[in-house]
């Protein structure tokens, strides 16, 4: 170790024994360049070490600090610092490992920080960050989690700016999804990220090892988005390109069902996609694709069409077998029974399928000897198995009409003898019109009810005023028309015409006591009784001595005028003893005629002629 000595104390100090001691060139060099002289003194001072100096270290030169600090820098860690850096496993506990990270301490880390990784083992290599220089016994505390995390979004950053492939693990489900760790971070995988076909089982993923692509960082919320489906994709579009442009119509292809529609089904033919429609799927008429085919079953297609750029291919099914009508056999013909299923009903008809994808259509006119049509759904069911005969048959345009009325007795055959006419029957009423109401007798007779045959006594504007849909009421056949199948009925025949009785009881000229219950325009009524209701003008309301009968007054009428066919009743108050003057004039007439027959003056005359006149006028 030097003396301390100052830079003015040692040229001093150094002088004599310079002097004293024997010169060699090695020592003058060295003297020369430890003690400055005049010229490079200022040199000297500019760059003398004084730390060193104040330090008692001997002078090095710069050259070895420099390489000291290299060598410092390469073989001990600064524990200050916030990197990664990477450790060795020298010993481990039960609970902890140790790890040395060229520090002047090992560091620790808790085991739990290793679940991820249960064979770790001693001189193992690990990442770790200072987590706490000293803890309170003075021990470097190291964490392996946040240095992974750290190292993790720098690798994850890196694989999205570059689109590298990282391996990830599926950790567990979660909404829309599955939780995926990449690097240490929890990542998020979409379901429609999955795969190229849609998903129905996530379970299968769980706590598997694939390989991802990162598509989306959002660095503010700390957000991860991965995807499987982007790693495929590339591929899947290689091949399309290639099946699309190997595409023709007609040509068979194996396919996997991707997916299932109510109008159709997806089906994947190795990275391109092409749609069966439901009917094509089958030569039989079915309700939803899911009756024939299930999800991921394997088949084969034809492809029907695709547009220009093949992006949209329609493919069938049912074209890769023969049409059923083709293999239909001789015994099908017309005037023969099958028997079948209905498949479909429509407001016209029901079609019965009487073979796998032959069908016949059955009109609503020919299940029932009805002339009143009504909905096939009062007839079938989907579902029934029902009976019929072949009406038609046309094989080439594909098309069958059936009937089931056929297969029983048309009720018009014997109709003169079951429904003579003048015969009394009861029918139940089956919709009206303006002019009269439909009685049906029994399946397939109906009959015509005029509305001016409804009653005896009532003006019927609408039958809907006499009877309701579905009533039973008697009925009398009136005409009938074997040829034209029709019937003409009546109601009131049923009953006698009260009109009958009242023309003799309410004959012209007979009397009746009642109550005037109305006034009405240009005179009154009066009611008899429930069917009859007379009319008396006003100038018949005129009483004996001059005034007029009142409003619920009760006096006399005469009946004036009877009509049974247009049930019309006019009656007269004043007409009773109006008829009275009559007979006492037309007494004194004939008595004074004959008692003074030679007597008559011209004065006598006039007056008779006056009277006459008078009672014409009345």
């Amino acid at each position: 170790m030097a003396e301390e000595t100052t830079p003015q104390a040692a040229p001093e100090q150094d002088a004599p024994q310079a002097a004293e001691t024997p010169q060699t060139e090695e020592t003058t060099q060295e003297a020369a360049a430890a003690t400055p002289t005049a010229n490079n003194a200022k040199d000297f001072l500019k760059d003398f070490n004084w730390h060193h100096y104040e330090e008692g270290i001997d002078v090095i030169e710069d050259k070895q600090l420099a390489e000291f600090e290299a060598l410092v820098r390469e073989n001990f860690v600064d524990t200050a610092d916030d990197d990664v850096i990477e450790g060795e496993v020298v010993y481990m506990t039960d609970r902890e490992a140790i790890i040395d990270i060229n520090a002047k301490s090992e560091g620790v880390i808790s085991l739990n920080e290793f679940r991820y990784n249960p064979n770790l083992k001693v001189g193992d290599k690990v990442e770790v960050i200072v987590d706490t220089r000293e803890d309170r016994t003075g021990q470097l505390v190291l964490s392996h989690r946040k240095a992974r995390v750290i190292k993790a979004w720098d690798r994850v950053n890196n694989a999205h700016d570059s689109g590298e492939i990282v391996n990830g693990f599926v950790k567990c489900r979660t909404k829309g999804g599955m939780i995926v760790d990449v690097f240490g971070i929890e990542a998020f995988l979409p379901g429609s990220q999955i795969d190229v076909k849609p998903i129905r089982d996530y379970d299968q993923y769980v706590n598997k090892t694939m390989e991802f692509k990162v598509v989306k960082i959002n660095h503010e919320f700390k957000n991860v988005v991965v995807s499987h489906k982007a790693l495929i994709e590339a591929d899947i579009e290689e091949q399309k390109k290639e099946i699309i442009g190997q595409l023709e119509k007609g040509q068979v292809l194996e396919g996997t069902v991707k997916n299932i529609t109510s109008y159709g089904v997806f089906i994947d033919l190795g990275g391109v996609d092409g749609l069966i429609h439901i009917t094509d799927l089958s030569w039989s008429r079915i309700n939803h694709p899911s009756e024939i085919l299930e999800l991921d079953q394997k088949l084969n297609v034809v492809i029907l069409d695709f547009d220009d750029n093949k992006s949209r291919i329609q493919l069938g099914l049912k074209q890769l077998s023969d049409h059923p009508w083709e293999k239909l056999g001789d015994t099908i013909k017309e005037g023969e029974k099958v028997k079948g299923k209905v498949v479909v009903i429509a407001d016209y008809g029901a079609f019965v399928e009487i073979e796998d994808g032959v069908e016949g259509l059955i009109h609503v006119s020919e299940m029932s000897w009805s002339t009143h049509l009504r909905s096939a759904q009062d007839f079938v069911t989907v579902g029934d198995e029902v009976e019929a005969q072949i009406l038609t048959i046309d094989r080439e345009s594909r098309k069958m009409s059936l009937g089931i009325k056929q297969l029983s007795q048309d009720p018009w055959t014997d109709i003169t003898t079951k429904y003579p006419i003048g015969s009394k029957h009861q029918g139940i009423v089956r919709n009206f019109t303006n002019f009269g109401v439909f009685i049906e007798l029994e399946e397939g007779i109906d009959g015509l009810v005029y509305i001016s045959d409804l009653s005896w006594t009532k003006k019927v504007k609408h039958p809907s005023e006499e009877l309701t849909v579905g009533e039973t009421i008697d009925v009398v056949v009136l005409e009938l028309d074997v040829e034209g199948r029709k019937l003409s009925l009546g109601h009131k025949q049923t009953q006698d015409n009260p009109w009958d009785k009242y023309a003799t009881d309410f004959a012209e000229g007979t009397v009746h006591n009642a109550e005037l219950t109305e006034m009405v325009d240009k005179g009154a009524t009066i009611t008899f009784n429930e069917h009859i209701t007379a009319f008396v003008p006003s100038r018949h309301l005129e009483k004996e001595d001059g005034s007029k009968i009142g409003l619920k007054e009760a006096a006399d009428f005469k009946i004036i005028e009877f009509n049974k066919d247009f049930k019309r009743v006019v009656a007269s108050h004043t007409a009773i003893f109006r008829e009275e003057e009559r007979k006492n004039i037309r007494k004194a007439t004939k008595k004074m005629q004959a008692d003074n027959a030679e007597k008559t003056t011209l004065g006598d005359l006039d007056a008779l002629m006056n009277l006459k006149q008078q009672m014409d006028k009345e």
